[in-house]
């Protein structure tokens, strides 16, 4: 074992001591030692009740015959770090993330993991965590919130924020807000849509590194506590058999990844974070391998923001399990690779049924033929960029506009609520991205803004920056190179036109090449915003969106 590094021989005498000052005992430290992570916090509402996760896990392990360890992380929640200066802070926490666990397991010499995520950054920051340090390792999230019906809708967190865009327009009245408030999100857990917490959740099943139901399993259900003792069980196994994340977090499990994000229409970020997971694990995805599995991969799913269903909905239809079995059926999916269970992920989820042709589609009756995502290129974002297609209502698929251009989220948010976008409008907002940002803020006030106006079916968005998990409508992220770098959407100007072909998968600024040369001669780059400190910091070691924003030093 590993932890024997740490607790056998004369010579670790004065290690055992420091671990019975912890309270451990001779058969304790005997046992295979399984470190915890835990996210839990008191801030984040997916994260209040993980302490509850914990001792389950802790439970589990210990039926196995472990020693658990448990140990913290941070977690910030991106809904509150929203439309200020915390949303820097949100992205550059993956590092972070990535780096304690990191320098937990590696220092302390633990054989094994189960690491408790359950929001944005924290998901992929802990399998990013897990490819790098390739120790056997189980991740079991928090759960998804749940949805209550109010106002004659399921309500979630992105209904308060296009319920303040209502307000602004006149739309809705204070006291309607408030109400919405206080209704939309009603237990803990990750807020209730397919936003990007909930996306990163189902996809570690589809990756093999979560057990069937971590996606999808509510945060307040009890069967979510006994997922937790299994996985804790089952972390022992792994160690047993010597079954590591990068065994199982292959090329092939990445294509998997990326073939159920297109049918059940994940948030945007995961194509920031895929790309970062499959980088720690020694694995490459490009982006014009997104449109390729997109290509072919019907939407089997509407869940919200794209549609009314919830995450509770795909939990009763027969959850992401399921969705793969209906994709294995049609040939759409790896199914010898290997997950947590010690199974492949054919043997997974040949038993997995539709409940509800409501929610699931099956193959023959898809929402559309091909995926959720849509990467396009054109002169604006050579290297591409990222637009939630399952989102955007028809309409505009294609659109022509003239460039309303920000130099920041604040300045977009400002214009917009004070009623200076109009339809037919394409507002750019630059210097948002990894580096210029710093930090890549989300950006769903502008977003929620232009839905609460009526205006979504009728403006375009695109930004360097990246939008949440919960923004419907034409909003085009990522685009890269950013302008921070020099990327041309640092050279629109106010007025041009921006053409935008989400079906061709083109996004074009239609301006002439020599004069987009001639602005390159006196193009000065926006100083970032935040010259101290950790993100700081990131902005000196972070690549571009299309790398999915890894770092490099």
């Amino acid at each position: 074992m590993r932890s024997d590094q740490v607790k056998k021989g004369i010579e670790r005498a004065p290690h055992r001591s420091l671990f019975k000052a912890s309270g451990l005992t001779d058969a304790e430290l005997s046992r295979p030692m399984i470190g915890i992570c835990n996210s839990q916090n008191d801030i984040v509402p997916g994260h209040v009740h993980l302490d509850t996760i914990s001792d389950a896990v802790k439970t589990g392990v210990l039926m196995a015959g472990g020693t658990p360890l448990e140990f913290p992380t941070i977690a910030v929640c991106d809904g509150i770090a929203m439309g200020h200066k915390g949303m820097h802070y949100s992205l550059v926490s993956r590092e972070l993330i990535a780096d304690t666990i990191e320098t937990m397991a590696m220092a302390h010499a633990l054989d094994a993991l189960v690491l408790i995520p359950n929001c944005d950054k924290v998901v992929p920051g802990m399998l990013m965590a897990a490819a790098r340090i390739n120790i056997p390792t189980v991740i079991v999230s928090g759960g998804a919130m749940l949805s209550i019906n109010r106002m004659k809708q399921d309500l979630d967190l992105n209904t308060v924020f296009e319920a303040v865009g209502a307000f602004k327009a006149g739309n809705a009245t204070e006291e309607e807000v408030l109400a919405c408030e206080n209704d939309a999100c009603p237990t803990c857990g990750s807020c209730s849509g397919m936003f990007t917490a909930n996306s990163m959740n189902c996809l570690t099943e589809v990756i093999g590194m979560g057990l069937p139901g971590n996606g999808t399993i509510p945060a307040v259900f009890s069967e979510r506590i006994r997922l937790a003792k299994t996985a804790g069980m089952q972390v022992m196994e792994l160690l047993e058999k010597d079954i590591k994340p990068r065994d199982i977090m292959t090329a092939k499990a990445f294509e998997n990844a990326l073939t159920v994000d297109m049918a059940l229409g994940c948030s945007t970020n995961s194509i920031l974070h895929l790309p970062a997971i499959a980088h720690e694990a020694g694995v490459s995805i490009d982006l014009k391998q997104v449109n390729v599995i997109s290509g072919k991969t019907p939407n089997l799913c509407k869940l919200a923001p794209a549609g009314a269903h919830h995450i509770q909905d795909l939990y009763f239809a027969g959850g992401v399990q399921a969705v793969m079995n209906e994709l294995a059926r049609g040939g759409l999916l790896h199914t010898d690779v290997l997950s947590v269970t010690g199974k492949t992920i054919g043997e997974v989820v040949e038993k997995a049924e539709i409940m509800n042709t409501n929610v699931i589609h099956k193959l023959a009756d898809p929402y559309s033929q091909t995926g959720g995502l849509k990467v396009l290129y054109g002169n604006i974002a050579p290297d591409g960029c990222v637009v939630k297609k399952s989102a955007v209502s028809p309409e505009m698929y294609q659109h022509e506009g003239p460039a309303r251009v920000f130099n920041s989220e604040d300045d977009a948010i400002a214009a917009i609520y004070g009623g200076l976008i109009v339809s037919g409008d394409v507002v750019v907002i630059r210097y948002e991205g990894p580096k210029g940002g710093p930090g890549m803020r989300e950006m769903l006030s502008p977003t929620s803004a232009i839905a609460g106006m009526k205006l979504d079916k009728e403006v375009a968005l695109i930004t360097d920056g990246r939008f949440s998990g919960a923004t419907r409508g034409a909003a085009i992220g990522h685009v890269s190179p950013e302008a921070a770098n020099g990327g041309p959407i640092g050279l629109v100007y106010e007025k041009d036109l921006i053409a935008i072909d989400i079906e061709a998968g083109s996004i074009t600024l239609k301006v002439s090449e020599d004069t987009l040369e001639e602005r390159r001669k006196t193009y000065v780059p926006v100083e970032p915003k935040i010259k101290t400190g950790y993100v700081a910091r990131y902005a000196t070691m972070v690549q571009s969106a299309s790398t999915g924003a890894i770092l490099k030093w």
